[in-house]
């Protein structure tokens, strides 16, 4: 009743406790009270501008659809010279069969190394779509030059006809176009595979749950998008290489990176960009300096009396502050602040005395990652050995089907069709049934992923070992152990090592990808992310030395030019028995891994603010 007279004025109705000059207040009164509310709603608005939004206009699966277009023509050409850069050093450059390999294998290597080089560009100086745009350019040159190299019989060794002669070999010059144009590539893809999968991951917000799920099954349909390209590559580069010529092999390449940028280019509108946010490198090297210019301090035992800024600072990434984490405690004294009276610690302290604790975590995550990276190097080795060892073993057998002879560069097609196969399946089927008894956006989490890569690759290498005891078996069986003939056994059956590693791989590689992504901080993902290439460029520079240690030790298990005569299931046996202790140092480094815990500052103060109004 109360309630009914204030409403409609009637004083009878109020009760006698109630002041009067409630109901009916003065002109200053109530100048005061629009002075309050006014604050408040600046309060409110203030509030509005801090939290976080999302663009709903770009970002999103309408922008990735561009990035999945430029990773799979790019990797088209890069893959199509990978698997058979070999035939044209040693048929079109005289290069000996050794020093071909050999360049292959540190063309790869560097090729995927320089990736941290786009990932640390990417972090620092240039947004992700800059460095794609930019370093496919460089690609694109390099594909350019080789094309004219390929195609100007003066630029190239004269061919070698007379086998019973030394071939002439590339002369100074010859050799530097080669190399050249050949490292313009390594440099142009490295910083195309830094960056894109980062301006593709950009277009998903973490924080939001559905767009969470969009995140994890986007690194999915990139490595489908990668190895779709990688199909057309090793089929239908390759055969223009085989019997067009490697000059129109090499325009094709280059045409496919031309488009891959242009597509890039088209999709600008609808990217979320994200700008550079200073060298993470700097950051780190001020949390070392500063963490052994402050050893003699002591670490307190409350957290919040170490140094950190707040949502206000603009030292931190205004919607990430990392909280405090008990490993590595010594680089924790970076972040122990010096005062003196009436002043702040920022204004008594330089970057390379005292640091935020954001920045201390931040270095302790990449020290984390670390042992991540390294068991993982050795899986990656066995992929370098399965791809140069299974052509071999293929050369040996039939390689027909419906009458249509494979050439050997092509046989890398089977683990492929596998992934394009399989990547689907995983997305679709199996990670929304995890995703539903896990409740993780991803199904199951990033470790667990990469974990399950390293298992189904040990059993890969123990299936190869099992195929090529039943390939010398069919060798000694018809008398051809000696023979240049193809056995009569079909190359299939080495399908089933390429399709269990190729689950490794797609198990694997997007495993590293999101975990590196997803755990690094908000200025270091380009370098991180970066990591998972390392990997495996790291692979590929010892498979080599794996092989040569190998033969020293066992007394020439592979030394043989006959494949017949080798010892190649014994070492496929040694690469799974060394896979699986490589599994048990992973899962210590996995147990031991802590993942990054973020408090999102902006939101927390946006809900705090407004449950006080």
């Amino acid at each position: 009743m109360t309630g009914c007279a204030y409403l409609y004025g009637f004083d009878a109705f109020v009760p006698p406790d109630i002041d009067p000059s409630v109901l009916h207040p003065s002109k200053e009164e109530k100048k005061k009270e629009e002075t309050k509310l006014y604050l408040k709603e600046m309060e409110i608005s203030k509030d509005d501008e801090q939290k976080p939004k999302t663009d709903r206009r770009v970002g999103g699966t309408k922008a990735v659809i561009f990035v999945y277009v430029m990773q799979a023509l790019e990797n088209m050409a890069f893959i199509a010279n990978a698997v058979s850069l070999v035939t044209y050093f040693s048929g079109y450059m005289n290069f000996s069969l050794t020093k071909s390999a050999n360049t292959v294998t540190n063309f790869m290597g560097t090729s995927f190394i320089l990736a941290l080089l786009g990932g640390f560009i990417a972090d620092t100086y240039l947004t992700r779509f800059t460095t794609c745009v930019l370093f496919g350019f460089v690609e694109l040159l390099g594909y350019a030059l080789l094309t004219v190299q390929a195609h100007l019989d003066q630029l190239r060794p004269a061919p070698c006809t007379d086998v019973s002669k030394p071939c002439e070999a590339a002369n100074t010059g010859q050799a530097a176009i080669l190399y050249t144009g050949l490292y313009l590539v390594a440099l142009g893809t490295s910083g195309v595979k830094g960056a894109l999968p980062l301006l593709g991951a950009d277009q998903f917000d973490g924080k939001d749950p559905k767009e969470a799920a969009q995140l994890s099954s986007f690194f999915n349909w990139f490595l489908f998008s990668l190895t779709g390209g990688s199909i057309v590559g090793v089929t239908f580069v390759v055969w223009i290489s085989s019997n067009k010529g490697w000059d129109w092999a090499f325009v094709v390449c280059t045409i496919s990176v031309s488009l891959a940028i242009l597509s890039v280019c088209i999709g600008k509108q609808f990217y979320r960009d994200n700008s550079p946010k200073g060298s993470p490198l700097t950051r780190i090297l001020q949390v070392l300096v500063a963490a052994i210019r402050n050893r003699n301090l002591r670490v307190p035992k409350k957290e919040d009396e170490l140094y950190e800024i707040d949502n206000k600072g603009t030292e931190v990434e205004p919607d990430e502050i990392l909280q405090r984490t008990n490993q590595f405690r010594l680089l924790d004294r970076a972040a122990v602040p010096m005062t003196s009276k009436g002043a702040p610690p920022s204004m008594t302290s330089g970057p390379w005395r005292l640091c935020t604790v954001t920045q201390v975590e931040e270095t302790k995550i990449l020290i984390r990652m670390l042992p991540i990276v390294l068991s993982t190097v050795f899986m990656n080795t066995c992929l370098a050995q399965l791809q140069t060892l299974s052509v071999q073993q293929s050369m040996t057998m039939d390689t027909r089907i419906f009458g249509f002879k494979i050439p050997a560069p092509s046989l890398p097609v089977i683990p492929l069709v596998f992934n394009f196969i399989f990547i689907p399946i995983y997305d679709r089927i199996f990670v929304p049934l995890a995703r539903r008894i896990t409740g993780i956006p991803t199904g199951i989490r990033y470790l667990q992923r990469i974990g399950v890569g390293l298992v189904l690759s040990t059993v890969s290498m123990a299936i190869s070992a099992v195929m090529e005891t039943r390939r010398k078996s069919v060798a000694v069986k018809h008398n051809m152990v000696d023979s240049k003939d193809p056995l009569p056994m079909s190359v299939f059956w080495l399908g089933f090592q390429y399709a269990v590693f190729g689950l490794a791989d797609m198990f694997s590689l997007v495993g590293l990808l999101e975990f590196y992504y997803a755990e690094s901080s908000a200025r270091m993902k380009g370098t991180c992310t970066a990591m998972s290439w390392f990997s495996l460029a790291f692979g590929y520079f010892i498979s080599s030395l794996v092989v040569e240690v190998v033969n020293e030790a066992s007394g020439g298990w592979l030394a043989s030019s006959n494949l017949n005569r080798d010892k190649l299931n014994y070492f496929y046996w040694l690469l799974s028995a060394l896979s699986a202790v490589n599994f048990v140092i992973y899962l210590m480094c996995a147990s031991w891994y802590k993942y990054k815990n973020v408090e999102m500052k902006q939101e927390e103060n946006y809900i705090n603010g407004n449950a006080d109004h």
